[in-house]
């Protein structure tokens, strides 16, 4: 490796190396959260969010209980305008949230900006920024210090000036590449636009500095925000806010250093999505506090329905693994692991019992689960019953090499639990014929004798696709038609009409064989009422395939089918 190209930070940029105080802090409460997944984390995406994907997301946020929300960057793209605009001119937004929008410090950019907020009756933030560090006024720039300390006040008086007459309008300024810029100019710069800005305690300014490219241990980063925190004039009317990234993969040790050393806000996207490792994990953060017995003041409680909507907006999957969040975070494939857990259960089950009270009362003490999988709405199924050491660890793969079948995690951990029955009552080993058997029996099977699908037709005229769908319904035969949705959706609404509702959460299409004429297989992940299961379909078409696993989803769902299939038990 050549590693002789590369220098530490300290031959970078000179780190300020003050008596600390920080390492002797403690968190004891949760920073003020701003969620930049529909700033920061869109303009890191392959296919940015639509503008059903903003709102989607945007309103996830606000579910969840953030009050500061950055919602875009109105001057680069006409989506994200139209988003802010679309925030003036709706209800979308509860009063009590704050809406943040970015800008370049650039005139004209700025005009724009301010033009998008016009009408907003929520307090706003506007939230400028200019690259600040060595390489990128030589490079990216091409401004010496003064000239750089010139254009970053004239675009704060520009932003001023523009809206004077806002009371509602505070503003926010950060220095780009904070981390690699020298100590003393950043509070050169930092000063000067606070001055400028008459920051007070009624109406502070946010200063934000980012650790845009990490470049040094979490350490370096919390003796640099402390220096700030110590050095900053009119501190009183400054909340101090961090940025990290993840470069070095410490994005979250940064910020969490960061708080001790005195930063008051953290931003952040939720599950980590961003440039290059992405943004620190806000969410992350936010259950480490929980961990603590921190209240982290969002809610987390169902972090899967928060997870699909994440990955919906995104369209980024979230990597089994996450902390937290991931599909395996809470499952013990050891079986020492394993038999800690039961018995930690146990003793847990036990303790409440001779308290006399409820078991999401008392002290959580399990081994191996720092927090209570429950508190984030995950059930124990997963954690206590599956288990590929006891020799059922090959599934997915069998599956895969024999049959074409890739399983989505959650179908993996849900399918397990039917191969162990059977094997548990079985006693032997189970084949890759006997595993299509179970998943045949578990996923393909249950449809309702007295509900079909007799027949469909998609059409489009003039741009507007059209959808007719004929069931066998008790020997009646029912006719519908749907405009302006797909076939899929155009069936789950006869479905409905029907008594059947059914909510498909995710799809997932795969060929079972190779070449032209290999089989479509669909596997949907559906809910009925307060109850998730999955289904699947096989077809020579995609289309027919999906449509047969909404059709089984359907008989499965039934009262019939979830009193007798297993496959309708709660998913984990």
């Amino acid at each position: 490796m050549p590693s002789h190209r590369y220098s530490d930070v300290y031959a970078k940029v000179e780190v300020p190396l003050g008596e600390r105080e920080w390492p002797t802090r403690r968190l004891r409460t949760a920073p003020l959260w701003v969620p930049v997944d529909l700033r920061d984390g869109n303009q890191a995406l392959a296919e940015p969010m639509d503008p059903e994907r903003k709102r989607r997301f945007f309103e996830l946020m606000v579910t969840m209980g953030y009050k500061e929300i950055e919602v875009g960057y109105p001057s680069a793209s006409r989506t994200d305008y139209d988003f802010v605009r679309l925030i003036a001119e709706s209800d979308i937004a509860p009063e009590d949230v704050t809406i943040v929008v970015f800008t370049p410090a650039r005139a004209d950019l700025i005009a724009r900006t301010v033009d998008s907020i016009q009408g907003i009756r929520n307090e706003v933030v506007i939230h400028m920024y200019t690259a600040t560090a060595p390489m990128w006024r030589d490079v990216v720039l091409g401004h010496g210090r003064e000239e750089l300390k010139r254009l970053i006040l004239d675009g704060a008086r520009e932003i001023r000036d523009r809206t004077a007459h806002l009371s509602h309008v505070r503003y926010q300024f950060s220095p780009e590449v904070f981390n690699a810029t020298e100590p003393e100019f950043a509070i050169e710069i930092c000063d000067a636009v606070t001055e400028l800005w008459e920051a007070t305690p009624e109406r502070p300014v946010i200063l934000n500095l980012p650790a845009t490219v990490e470049i040094a241990t979490p350490n370096v980063y919390a003796d640099q925000i402390e220096h700030m925190h110590k050095n900053l004039a009119r501190r009183d009317g400054v909340i101090l806010s961090v940025h990290p990234h993840n470069d070095r993969g410490t994005g979250i040790a940064c910020a969490e250093l960061a708080l001790l050393a005195g930063a008051q806000r953290v931003e952040g996207c939720i599950f980590g999505n961003g440039e290059r490792t992405g943004n620190v994990d806000i969410a992350t953060l936010a259950l480490n506090l929980h961990a603590q017995g921190v209240d982290p003041m969002i809610d987390f409680s169902d972090i899967d329905e928060i997870r699909r909507v994440v990955e919906y907006c995104n369209r980024i999957e979230v990597h089994p693994r996450h902390p937290y969040v991931g599909d395996l975070v809470h499952t013990a494939f050891s079986g020492t692991h394993q038999d800690a857990i039961r018995k930690g259960f146990a003793e847990h089950h036990a303790r409440a019992v001779a308290e006399g009270r409820s078991e999401r009362e008392i002290a959580w003490r399990v081994p191996y689960l720092p927090v209570d999988p429950a508190d984030i709405g995950r059930s124990y199924d997963a954690v206590i019953r599956v288990n590929s050491q006891s020799g059922k660890g090959g599934i997915a793969y069998l599956l895969e090499t024999e049959y074409g079948v890739e399983l989505p995690r959650r179908l993996q951990i849900d399918f397990a639990r039917h191969v162990q029955e059977h094997t548990d009552a079985a006693g032997d080993e189970v084949t890759a014929a006997g595993l299509w058997g179970l998943f045949a029996s578990a996923y393909l099977a249950g449809a309702d004798p007295e509900l079909s699908l007799a027949g469909y037709d998609v059409t489009e005229e003039g741009g507007i696709g059209r959808v007719r769908i004929e069931l066998e319904h008790r020997g009646e035969r029912v006719v519908s038609a749907h405009e302006g949705v797909g076939p899929v959706e155009a069936l789950a609404a006869a479905l409905a009409a029907r008594g059947r509702p059914i909510e498909v959460l995710s799809l997932h299409q795969t060929s079972m064989e190779r070449g032209s004429d290999s089989r479509a297989l669909t596997l949907i992940e559906y809910r009925c009422g307060d109850r998730t299961g999955w289904a699947a379909g096989i077809d020579a078409s995609v289309l027919r395939a999906s449509l047969a696993a909404l059709v089984t989803a359907a008989g499965l769902a039934s009262p019939a089918g979830v009193l007798a299939s297993p496959a309708a038990a709660p998913a984990s």
